[in-house]
């Protein structure tokens, strides 16, 4: 007789091999259990492959509490079931936590997984033999049905709602047109259950990070049209009812509507969150964000811009003030409450965060930087270079600890290694808003201008990408200013390769947002540079310079400079056969060119040219700043044409008066005229009979 010690020829112990895949199985149906309800066009589908799953979790539970009665076989079989439960896990993760806009338009390969699922499913519990495990009968008869249930789902194909997909894929493939059917829209909108702001706002943050996760430029530009599409959705949803709350209603409280529901203009939308931005600011690629929204993109770890999947260049942050206004005037034409951005003053983290092993770390890196050794302080400010890389925390730590100055010493180092680890940890800790200010207060100005003017070309780039960083705070775009970085910047954004280059049109950028620095830029020569870099026949740098070019023709020396340069043919094709954030922005150059000093002269060039036809399609197709650009630039030159024939007009009324003047004054005198008396006093005259 065998005991329970034994080996028989089928029966084993549940051995640590078997164990581990039981265990693998009822954890993995224990999460398919926790995964929350399937509101999307599959709802029927997820629902039912997870009830069914959930029905074999007392199988699990009682193999993992018997020691006995798992066979060689039946553990492989039990390692195919395995692989197919965690297949559905998968599949039930995206129904719950994925794109409804993504989950239709990818119907066939949906469709696809559930059928080979179910089909693994029924296969793998069809060829486990029951009679070899040690399961109660109520248990067993649970698991025969449920085996019957997906043979019966093996045999029959539950289609999605044919209307919905056909109604998605033409919004889908239209998503560039400016009007919407609105029965398709609200069709879309009840059936893909996007009704509600959280509805709404929960898909727009799936559809980024989707992004994230995409393997390849096309499938990214794929999730960027869906977040176009479901950026209509979203205002005709407001339209029609615009109780349901503001986009940037985060806080509870309603806005003041005043019954006047109003679609929000696309850039005043965060990227991210689709909601009307309240702090929006800058990255490096120039895209604009809601700054809570970006900041925990990066704190995340993400490197790249949520929206182009550029790698950003530096992680600083720039507030776009001139948004902030238009979004101000916006809200109050439209009879809403602007939204209140957040307090500016934050909360100082310690260093709390850092283990005692971390500090005593730094603490060894700092002395090091004060060290003899040029070795020593090299490597010191290396390391300390990739720690404040890492995360806030570091950057905190670092500063409290007193790595600043030193650091700030180093720049002036002959070794250019150091240097340049010297100038990119300063750039590293400026990412955290409290040690802008202290790099500031340690004079490293300067030091850091005369890295910008002789350093090496990447201390010379990360010099620049500091200056951006540091400039983020307005009261020290004046200190920056005044420290002789603008000329030094210009040079680079002439000589830099093509990352000196953005680093230097950004921190330009940046300055130039103060007046006082305008003229500066101007004087140390960035125009002429700027249009040279228009020109390239790369185009790298064109949204940097109409960018910088927009800013600076708002100045009185920058207009005439830009005026000066030849710019208006360039101006003008840019406003025909640009991007959309470039003819907004050549076109908002071209308003102040003809508004001030030698307007005729651009508005006739620009006649010449063909640029009302170019201001007619941007005023209709255009971003909302486009539009009110062309507006602008369309009544000026309608007005200059008017004057024009209007002057026309009298000098050839004056010339016709000149012209009957001089007739009258011949016949005048011909009537009196010597010859014309004797011809008449020759005349015979006959006398009276």
């Amino acid at each position: 007789m065998m005991t329970k010690g034994e080996v028989g020829d089928d029966s084993v112990f549940l051995g640590p091999t078997g164990a581990a895949v039981v265990d693998r199985i009822a954890e993995a149906v224990e999460e398919i259990s926790n995964i929350s309800e399937y509101r999307n066009a599959f709802k029927k589908q997820f629902s039912n492959l997870s009830r069914r799953i959930k029905l074999l979790a007392p199988m699990f539970e009682e193999l993992r509490e018997n020691k006995l009665g798992l066979g060689n076989d039946t553990a492989i079989m039990l390692g195919k079931l395995r692989e197919t439960v965690d297949k559905s896990r998968d599949l039930l993760r995206f129904g719950s936590k994925g794109s409804k806009i993504c989950l239709v338009l990818d119907r066939d390969n949906i469709m696809e997984r559930f059928k080979e699922i179910t089909s693994q499913l029924e296969h793998a519990l069809g060829v486990i033999s029951f009679d070899k495990l040690d399961l109660s009968d109520e248990v067993r008869e649970q698991v025969e049905l449920v085996h019957a249930q997906f043979k019966r789902a093996k045999e029959r194909v539950d289609l999605p709602d044919a209307e919905l997909y056909s109604d998605l894929l033409s919004a889908y493939n239209k998503v560039d047109d400016a009007d919407k059917d609105p029965v398709i829209l609200q069709r879309l909108a009840e059936k893909l259950q996007l009704t509600t702001i959280s509805d709404l706002k929960q898909e727009s943050l799936t559809l980024h990070e989707m992004v994230i996760a995409s393997g390849g430029e096309d499938k990214g530009k794929n999730i960027e049209k869906m977040s176009m599409l479901l950026t209509k959705i979203k205002d005709y949803i407001q339209t029609q009812n615009p109780e349901m709350g503001t986009p940037f209603n985060t806080n509870g409280q309603s806005s003041n509507f005043n019954n006047k529901p109003s679609t929000i203009p696309d850039d005043f939308r965060c990227p991210i969150s689709l909601e009307l931005m309240k702090d929006p600011v800058i990255v490096s690629t120039g895209q604009t964000y809601e700054r809570d929204f970006i900041e925990k993109w990066i704190e995340a770890g993400h490197d790249t811009c949520p929206k182009t999947q550029q790698k950003l260049s530096n992680r600083s942050l720039t507030p776009n003030f001139v948004l902030r206004s238009l979004i101000s005037q916006w809200c109050e034409l439209n009879g809403l409450e602007p939204p209140k951005r957040p307090s500016e003053s934050q909360p100082h983290k310690s260093c709390s965060a850092c283990t005692s092993s971390e500090r005593a770390k730094i603490n060894s890196f700092i002395r090091q930087l004060t060290s003899c050794n040029p070795e020593d302080q090299r490597d010191a400010a290396g390391s300390l270079r990739l720690l404040a890389k890492r995360n806030v925390d570091n950057r905190i730590c670092i500063a409290e600890a007193g790595a600043i100055p030193p650091l700030v010493g180093l720049l002036s180092t002959e070794d250019p290694s150091t240097q340049e680890h010297a100038v990119t940890a300063l750039l590293n800790l400026s990412i955290y808003e409290e040690n802008k200010k202290n790099i500031i207060s340690s004079g490293a100005v300067p030091s850091i201008v005369q890295v910008l003017k002789t350093g090496s070309m990447e201390a010379r780039e990360n010099a620049a990408a500091t200056l951006f960083s540091l400039s983020v705070l307005d009261e020290n775009k004046v200190t920056i200013g005044m420290s002789g970085a603008i000329p030094a910047l210009v040079v680079l954004l002439d000589e830099g390769g093509r990352r000196g280059k953005k680093d230097a049109a950004t921190a330009l950028f940046n300055l130039c947002i103060y007046q006082g620095n305008k003229g500066k830029a101007v004087r140390a020569g960035v125009i002429p540079t700027l249009m040279k870099l228009l020109t390239l026949p790369t185009g790298a740098m064109v949204d940097e310079s109409l960018a910088i070019l927009a800013i600076l023709a708002s100045h009185s020396e920058g207009r005439v400079t830009i005026g000066n340069s030849d710019a208006v043919p360039v101006l003008v094709n840019m406003i025909g056969n640009g991007s959309s954030r470039n003819r907004e922005n050549a076109a908002a150059v071209m308003v102040h060119l003809c508004s001030g000093e030698g307007q005729h002269q651009h508005l006739t060039e620009a006649h010449e040219l063909g640029m009302m036809g170019y201001l007619v399609d941007l005023a209709q197709k255009g971003s909302a700043r486009g539009k009110r650009k062309a507006a602008i630039l369309i009544e000026r030159l309608n007005y200059f044409l008017d004057q024009q024939n209007l002057a026309c007009a009298q000098v050839e009324a004056e010339a016709q008066v000149r012209a009957q003047e001089q007739t009258n004054v011949h016949v005048e005198q011909s009537l009196h005229s010597p010859s014309l008396q004797k011809s008449e006093s020759s005349v015979p005259t006959t006398s009276a009979s």
